[in-house]
């Protein structure tokens, strides 16, 4: 073997290992075992008369309650209301926290200017917020829309300067060897490093969006998921409200899980160890 065949053999990356769809397709259908044994452990027990289902009702009952939600429609309208509160709250809070978390990271005067008072701002409890925001913007959507906001605000401001602060001097200088002018830094360097924070960041959002809409829905609602779990305390009705819990998580995974997809594409270019497990 010529020297040259040599270093040739010595440079060439080793192949990345084939990828295997079959058990990845595994691994997400074996997360869904846990719920459905624990289910049926708790469906025989109460059918068997060792467990009072009364204030915890069996899969059988509560299967039944979002069939019929569903069949009436008050389901569909429920989840529609909850669904467009939470979007045009992650939206607003999104785009606010986006940028001031990039202004207060880039920059070292805004950052000493806004951050300890958004900091503190961060401690309060959602709730506080309610008897402002009705005050301010009233019973209806504005007041709902303005408290799922504050929510999604904070982590992606939180992740947004945070990552900012996080990029490694070592790429910047690299990009200054290479005579990147400022906007090709920005797309080429910065923009690639702070990427997967950000959308980490948004997903925290939007968990938090999730968690705020009840409270939001709570203050005078007179539809959506939140008021439907108000309507089950009322009413005594257990099933109703465990329902509500079950469309909440449906909704909250299929929202993280349209997100992730929306982002994944912009993340293309990291060869990361999930990547070959």
């Amino acid at each position: 073997m010529s020297s040259i065949e040599i270093a040739d053999a010595i440079d060439e990356k080793p192949a990345a290992p084939p990828a295997r769809p079959a058990s990845r397709v595994g691994l997400r259908l074996a997360g869904f075992l846990l719920p459905v044994v624990l289910a049926i452990i708790w469906e025989i027990l109460v059918r068997a008369g060792l467990a009072n289902g009364r204030l915890m009702p069996p899969p059988s009952v509560v299967g039944r309650t979002l069939w019929q939600l569903a069949v009436s429609g008050e389901l569909w309208t429920h989840a529609a209301a909850t669904l467009w509160r939470v979007a045009a709250g992650f939206g607003i809070g999104a785009a606010v926290g986006t940028a001031l978390g990039a202004l207060t990271g880039a920059l070292p005067l805004a950052r000493g200017l806004l951050d300890p008072t958004l900091q503190a701002l961060r401690a309060i409890p959602s709730i506080a917020w309610v008897p402002l925001f009705i005050l301010w913007f009233g019973i209806f959507e504005a007041s709902k829309v303005a408290l799922i906001a504050v929510g999604v605000f904070f982590p992606v401001y939180l992740g947004v300067a945070a990552a900012i602060l996080s990029i490694d001097r070592k790429i910047v200088e690299v990009g200054r060897v290479f005579r990147l002018g400022r906007l090709a830094m920005v797309r080429r360097v910065l923009l690639p490093a702070i990427l997967p924070d950000w959308f980490t960041a948004l997903r925290g959002g939007l968990g938090l969006g999730f968690m705020f809409v009840v409270a939001a829905e709570i203050m005078g609602a007179s539809e959506g998921l939140g008021y439907l779990l108000v309507d089950g305390q009322q009413l005594g009705r257990p099933d109703t409200i465990i329902a509500a819990i079950i469309a909440f998580a449906v909704l909250g995974k299929l929202a993280d899980g349209l997100l992730l997809a929306l982002t994944r594409p912009f993340l293309a270019w990291q060869d990361t160890a999930r990547d070959r497990l």
